[in-house]
């Protein structure tokens, strides 16, 4: 990565930076000697993080679903960066929620894949300009679970596949100019998320119909197994320190697996059979093999 002015320091963008992954970043990246822009979807949180880094640092606020929120970001920073170049960018930005697909909201679907997706590709499109001046890095944050789907992680699962062919795609689009695009894939990492109201709202939600009590039994089993994902995930620093090296490294890998489960899950997803691995995964979330009374209604649906 090339710099007009080697007398100042690269300058990366991170979005996502309110807290976890992107924070940590964006963190490490400051203590390192680099500019920092933030993104931040609130001026409260700009602030915070400010207090917490040095003047290179620099929060914008930045909502990746809202383009005009995206195009008023990329001028702040060229404005910012007055002629000089963009090193890098980190597609962090994102939303879970659990749940059963059937009883998961529609609109709940949909926003997970307009910040996971869309609004990553509407980011990409609009500094991919200023990354192209620095034959620069695009590190995206995705997830193991881009690998493999589990249960009540559907629909997440779903946006982080699609983000897979994103980054492959990109990856080979954008390598005449040089542009390296590099792809993060966490294990489960140790934040609140895990118990936050809104990760579990889909599991939790009131229906009108009789759906949602059909996965009462295997909801709680689910909640616990979350929980644990909380307690025992690996650091946000940790996932940080991988990012900060496929920006920093001569020759990026395409792809960083983060943590032990992260590695663990790749091999189920890559060598196990398909009807092993359910049984794996049923066993591993404390889900009943069989809903009692479920066979009944399988005998009925034959007869018919």
């Amino acid at each position: 990565m090339s710099t007009k002015n080697s007398t100042r320091p690269r300058a990366f963008l991170v979005t996502g930076a309110s807290s976890g992954i992107g924070r940590a970043t964006a963190l490490l990246l400051d203590r390192s000697g680099f500019q920092v822009f933030a993104g931040v979807r609130r001026g409260e949180h700009g602030e915070d993080l400010r207090r917490q880094a040095s003047e290179r640092l620099t929060p914008i606020l930045l909502d990746v679903t809202d383009p005009h929120s995206i195009e008023a970001a990329a001028r702040t920073v060229s404005d910012a960066l007055r002629g000089r170049e963009l090193a890098g960018l980190v597609n962090n930005a994102g939303i879970d929620i659990a749940g059963p697909l059937e009883t998961s909201s529609i609109a709940g679907v949909r926003s997970q894949f307009e910040v996971n997706v869309i609004g990553l590709l509407a980011v990409t499109q609009a500094f991919l300009p200023l990354l192209r001046q620095s034959r620069g890095r695009i590190i995206n944050v995705g997830s193991v679970l881009g690998r493999l789907a589990i249960p009540f992680m559907g629909a997440y699962s779903a946006s982080k596949f699609a983000l897979e062919g994103l980054t492959d795609a990109f990856r080979i689009e954008l390598r005449p100019w040089g542009i390296h695009v590099s792809l993060i894939e966490p294990g489960p990492v140790a934040t609140p998320l895990w118990s936050k109201t809104h990760f579990l709202a889909g599991m939790n939600e009131e229906r009108g119909d009789s759906a949602g009590k059909l996965y009462a039994t295997t909801n709680a089993a689910a909640q616990a197994a979350f929980t644990q994902f909380g307690q025992s995930g690996i650091s946000a620093d940790k996932v940080a320190a991988k990012i900060f090296e496929a920006l920093t490294a001569r020759n990026p890998k395409p792809r960083y697996l983060v943590g032990r489960d992260a590695k663990a899950l790749s091999l189920l997803a890559a060598l196990v059979p398909d009807r092993m691995r359910d049984r794996i995964l049923i066993k591993r979330f404390g889900l009943p093999q069989q809903i009692e009374g479920a066979h009944r209604v399988a005998e009925l649906e034959v007869a018919i």
